[in-house]
């Protein structure tokens, strides 16, 4: 009798620990009747989703998901794409709450089980790729998101992740970020640190787009392309990006910080990308930081304070320097045509398109560029006794003019308005004619323009 008792207790034993669920034992799909019941929820729910049943497929998938949180990878996907589902064919309110609370737990077991669940995966998921996706997930699906709450998700997912993010969370951070400072006016300065943050991230994920292989590369450009213009204009009409605003939050705190190379080079990166060139902030800050490690922004920051000061020659040294030290011909160009409109406004005609032209040779297709060579051409001096001879430089104008509207129609309407009246200025063809010149004869124009012309 003892021995039988001894057999029945050990069978009922084993029988007990035979069934056993996945989450107790880690194991993939538990033992025993609790393994043939994970594998039938697998199966029924899996059919569901495929006929996007998602009423059914969801107390199948609920099982899977307690009782085997490792057996698949795709019990997450699957679990996201179910809820979510309910949540939109859902009008109650305390129904959605509880479809986007069990939503989030998605993303928590996701990352608890992250080391698992990536042994069953080709492509392991990252942390922040799953942080990003609950917070782009939270603020998308949750009722009454706190903006607050979703900032701290998605700046976790942002500093985790940089440009390795999906382009749409940055889009995401810099959407929140701006509603954040709505409510809140002292998150005026993270904002702008944010808008760094967010531009610089979203330009690497472009120019990885760019050099991408993929088949959808043209598709995935312009989704980025389309992110990078939302993120300006949350910046843009946030209303933060104000000189005056900037000149306050910056100004006190530069000579407290003119050690301090981070913040100097994040204040001169702001306040030029916006064009507030024009404030003490931006020009001590230039200043500082030049000292400590001299960059392009820098040195074009004390260029303009030197221009301030009256003192030109000076300020053409650090826009030298600008050059010099910038690695792309766009922002190059930009500094050369910078300090050309400086020297065309000091008098200085020959220097001006000495580097006028330096600029246009780096970028052809800005029509600013060329309708300063035209006002330079124009203020020219005499270059001929001849008075006729003398005003066929305005022959090279119009074509500096008319180059300007082939190349950039967003100048048209002034390049337009400078060929009206500079058309008036030129000789008359009988004039000409008496000199030995007729229409279509061409003309050396010397002196600082230096051109060949065609009379017309």
């Amino acid at each position: 009798m003892r021995i039988k008792a001894i057999i029945a207790l050990f069978a009922l034993t084993s029988t007990v620990a035979m069934a056993q669920k996945g989450v107790e034992d880690g194991s993939r799909f538990g033992h025993g009747q609790d393994s043939i019941d994970c594998l039938n929820n697998l199966s029924l729910y899996g059919e569901y989703v495929k006929t996007k049943n998602y009423v059914e497929a969801y107390p199948y998938w609920q099982k899977v998901f307690a009782d085997a949180p490792f057996s698949q990878h795709s019990i997450y996907t699957n679990g996201a794409v179910i809820l979510k589902n309910l949540i939109a064919a859902t009008k109650d309110m305390t129904e959605r709450k509880k479809y986007a609370d069990e939503l989030m737990s998605v993303y928590d077991q996701q990352l608890k089980y992250l080391d698992k669940l990536n042994m069953l995966r080709k492509s392991p998921w990252t942390d922040f790729y799953v942080k990003g996706e609950k917070a782009h997930t939270y603020i998308t699906y949750y009722p009454g998101m706190d903006a607050n709450k979703a900032y701290e998700m998605l700046s976790e997912a942002i500093e985790l992740g940089k440009a390795k993010n999906q382009y749409y969370i940055i889009g995401d951070f810099m959407k929140i970020s701006t509603q954040k400072f709505k409510n809140d006016d002292t998150h005026r300065e993270q904002l702008i640190q944010d808008y760094l943050t967010a531009s610089e991230h979203i330009n690497a994920i472009a120019e990885a787009a760019n050099n991408s292989t993929s088949a959808q590369k043209e598709a995935l450009l312009k989704a980025v392309a389309t992110t990078k213009e939302n993120v300006d204009a949350y910046f843009i009409n946030s209303g933060a990006a104000d000189c005056e605003q900037l000149e306050k939050i910056y100004a006190p705190k530069i000579e407290e910080n003119k050690d301090n190379l981070e913040y100097l080079k994040k204040v001169v990166s702001i306040m030029g990308m916006l064009a507030c060139t024009e404030s003490d902030a931006y020009y001590n800050a230039s200043e500082y930081a030049h000292n400590i490690a001299p960059t392009a922004e820098t040195a074009a920051g004390c260029a303009y304070r030197y221009f301030k000061r009256g003192d030109v020659n000076k300020s053409i040294e650090f826009f030298d320097q600008a050059i010099e030290l910038d690695s792309t011909n766009l922002s190059k160009a930009e500094y050369c045509y910078k300090a050309a409109v400086i020297l065309n406004s000091d008098k200085q005609l020959s220097k001006a398109k000495g580097y006028v032209t330096r600029a246009i040779s780096l970028n052809g297709n800005k029509g600013a560029y060329y309708i300063l060579l035209a006002n330079i051409y124009a203020a020219s001096p005499r270059w001929n006794d001849d008075d006729n001879l003398n005003s066929c430089k305005y022959f090279a104008v119009l074509d500096k003019l008319y180059q300007a509207k082939r190349v950039d129609e967003s100048v048209a309407e002034e390049a337009n308005k400078m060929i009206a009246a500079y058309s008036t200025h030129t000789p008359a063809v009988e004039e000409l004619f008496f000199l030995g010149y007729k229409k279509g004869d061409q003309v050396k124009v010397g002196g600082i323009i230096n051109e060949t012309v065609t009379i017309r």
